[in-house]
């Protein structure tokens, strides 16, 4: 049962032969009424300063469950970023790695291609000094055929001859 400052106020207590003075305990009850009064509005104001300071406890650890979420999820993006960057970056090493092999394929093939080149050059070369030591060849020989005694130019010393020899017998005759 509880007892407020009024339930204090209120009591009477019967009388009895030689009791207490009635003015001393009406007195005492009044001050102690008074006194439980105060403690009783202490009481209430406790219990309301309680009740605040447990809202702001909750409201702490609804901000620190939340800060504790918000740190796990910035960690969880952290590992998620630093992941994505390193694959982004094995990518990228592939990607260049691949295209360094493509320039030097392209390279090896533009050397490949480069020395038969070289090579057609070198058998056309050979090939060009061939026929033109035909030519050349060629022309030698037909220098020589001019330059020996031909047919007509030893035939010419006796056409000479004969046209001499025929000159001076109608020179004969005729005279």
């Amino acid at each position: 049962m509880k007892i407020t400052p009024l339930d204090i106020r209120q009591k009477r207590f019967d009388t009895a032969i030689r009791g207490f003075s009635r003015r001393e305990v009406e007195a005492y009850l009044e001050l102690l009424a008074g006194e439980f009064e105060e403690v009783v509005k202490e009481n209430i104001s406790l219990k309301e300063e309680l009740r605040r300071a447990q809202l702001r406890i909750e409201q702490y650890q609804e901000r620190e469950r939340t800060l504790q979420e918000t740190m796990v999820t910035a960690q969880r993006i952290s590992e998620d970023l630093k992941s994505a960057a390193k694959k982004e970056a094995e990518i990228i090493i592939a990607d260049a790695e691949h295209q360094a092999e493509k320039i030097v394929h392209g390279a090896h093939q533009k050397l490949v291609q480069v020395v038969e080149d070289i090579n057609e050059l070198k058998r056309q070369r050979t090939q060009f000094e061939s026929q033109v030591r035909s030519v050349v060849e060629a022309h030698r020989k037909l220098l020589e055929t001019f330059s020996a005694p031909s047919f007509a130019d030893r035939d010419y010393a006796r056409v000479e001859d004969n046209v001499a020899y025929l000159s001076q017998k109608k020179a004969n005759h005729g005279e």
